[in-house]
């Protein structure tokens, strides 16, 4: 510390990581600040400005409670920092201008496992220099202790921000880049080289991201390190629209640990897809593919192979899976947790059938817009799912008050009930809420409150 406090301090302006609209607040009103004010990259910081700053008009003799410690530089640090540790970076970035001390704690290498930045206007490849070369001071080209990178829906993220997170950050275990639109399949492959522990990857609304996969020169210098395998588990992909069979056979192939897969909104996606994906791997816990209109009874059969491993699946909107689908799931996921089939109408109360005697832990269940659904349906429901706790019914026009009746009697724990343009009595919804009182109906019955 007394060797710091001889030389000026530097540290990334806030002003670089947050919009030049941002709106600061002076006495508890907001006043807009302008771009205007920054006039570099880094702002130089002492512990206080000196006096011949000001003109000696509005220089005020310290009074005696002005001379007395602040009550909040009485906090110790472990205090200060347990604060700090609350704050976004871009209000980290701000305290670290206050003074020396706050300079010091603010960067705190327990505080910097995270950097987190937000918004549409920032320049957050900027940002990412700036944070990383700091970050970098005491281990040179290397940030050891920077575990986590969320920038999603920073539209301006290039591949040269990745760059720079892909060269500095070799602990990186989560990146959240969703909704970065300029990324580029070259860009991620080289995260995912570099980084050997990255375990979560959202790269969702990423519409030019095809793939995840090694780079040529990577997979011969990482091999030792890795074996050219991908350490990834998590990984969303929701709107990556021109991801195809062969991409999603390439991930598979590379990313054989994976147990979240999320491919909503992939409309490229078939049950060849499916295919590939059950061949390497075979631990996912949860996988959407909701929205993937060419998914169909044979990709349920894939899906299948998983067997008890399977506890979430998301097959909404999936129109060519019928009752055919939901039976192989039945037969072979018993373990099954959560099932989204909302807006498959090739589901009837044959399939509910299969799945209540088989999937008989099932906790959440979505079976929304399936009009051949009826009251025989709700029956198996009651009879064999004792725990379900979540059940959308909504604009189901087959199922009336008395299957409601029936789940209520016997699914004690109901704690959500979406019945929404549902023909549903107000004698049926009083019955529900008197069997399951902590369950909170969705209805579209002006008189039910």
């Amino acid at each position: 510390d007394s060797d710091l406090s001889m030389r000026t301090l530097s540290t990334p302006s806030p002003a670089l990581i947050c919009p030049p609209s941002s709106q600061a607040f002076v006495n508890g009103r907001g006043s807009s600040t302008s771009s205007s004010s920054v006039t570099g990259e880094t702002v130089a910081m002492v512990h206080s400005p000196p006096t011949s700053c000001l003109p000696h008009s509005h220089i005020r003799p310290a009074s005696r409670l002005q001379k007395e410690q602040a009550p909040i530089d009485r906090l110790p640090d472990q205090a200060i920092i347990q604060i700090f540790s609350h704050l976004p970076t871009n209000q980290l970035c701000r305290c670290a201008r206050v003074c020396r001390r706050w300079y010091n704690l603010a960067w705190d290498p327990r505080l910097w496992r995270t950097i987190r930045l937000t918004g549409d206007t920032i320049n957050v490849d900027r940002a990412l220099r700036l944070l990383t070369r700091r970050l970098c001071q005491d281990t040179p080209n290397v940030c050891l202790m920077l575990e986590t990178v969320i920038v999603s829906g920073c539209r301006r993220l290039t591949d040269r921000g990745l760059y720079t997170i892909s060269q500095c950050c070799p602990e990186l275990r989560r990146l959240e880049v969703s909704g970065c639109y300029n990324i580029s399949n070259e860009a991620v492959f080289d995260v995912v080289s570099r980084c050997p522990n990255l375990e979560h990857l959202d790269v969702s609304g990423c519409s030019k991201v095809t793939c995840i996969s090694l780079t040529r020169e990577a997979s011969i210098k990482l091999s030792p390190m890795h074996g050219k395998q991908i350490s990834i588990r998590y990984l969303d992909m929701t709107d990556c629209f021109v991801l195809e069979d062969e991409g999603l056979h390439i991930i598979a192939a590379h990313c054989t640990q994976l147990s979240h897969l999320y491919l909503r909104r992939c409309l490229r996606i078939t049950d060849e897809g499916l295919r590939y994906l059950m061949i390497y791997c075979t631990s996912i816990k949860e996988l959407s593919v909701s929205d993937c209109r060419f998914v169909s009874d044979f990709g349920m059969r894939e899906v299948a192979k998983l067997e008890s491993r399977l506890r979430y699946l998301s097959i909404a909107h999936c129109g060519r899976i019928t009752d055919v689908g939901i039976r192989y799931i039945a037969k072979y996921c018993s373990k099954l947790r959560y099932l989204n089939a909302r807006g498959c109408e090739g589901i009837t109360d044959h399939g509910l059938e299969y799945l209540a005697k088989n999937c008989t832990k099932l906790k959440s269940l979505d079976i929304g817009k399936c009009p051949l659904v009826s009251d025989a349906g709700m029956e198996f429901l009651a009879l064999n799912c004792f725990n379900l706790k979540r059940l959308s019914l909504k604009s189901c026009e087959s199922v009336t008050g008395q299957g409601l009746q029936i789940v209520a009697a016997n699914c004690f724990d109901l704690q959500m009930l979406n019945v929404q343009d549902c023909e549903i009595s107000m004698e049926a919804l009083r019955f529900v809420k008197r069997h399951c009182k902590r369950c909170i109906i969705e209805h579209s019955n002006p008189a039910f409150f």
